[in-house]
């Protein structure tokens, strides 16, 4: 099947990324509910080292049209999980610039 001509390409959902955005979503709330006392213990519960959940656990600073598009399969194609579990900006704006 072809595309018409300057059609985009639909693009996937990058399963490694949203798994790791509901793992995120998932971890806060457990810390939050007091589940869980500390990341370290909830990380040791888990299985993985404390700095990789904290890596992980930032994805929850990302700005909502941010996970929004990322859910969508719309995000850049330089988004990567490997790209968002660097230091990002916390302000929104930032994030847009840098991630976006």
């Amino acid at each position: 099947m072809q595309l018409p001509e300057g059609a985009a390409h639909p693009r996937k959902p990058d399963s490694a990324l949203i798994k790791a955005l509901a793992r995120a979503f998932r971890w806060k709330r457990m810390l939050e509910s007091g589940e869980f006392a500390t990341i370290a213990e909830l990380a040791e519960r888990v299985g993985i080292a404390p700095s990789y959940m904290t890596r992980v656990l930032r994805l929850t600073l990302l700005a909502p049209d941010i996970i929004e598009a990322i859910l969508d399969a719309e995000q850049g194609a330089e988004v990567t999980l490997a790209q968002v579990l660097e230091p990002f900006p916390v302000e929104w704006a930032a994030q847009r610039q840098t991630l976006v």
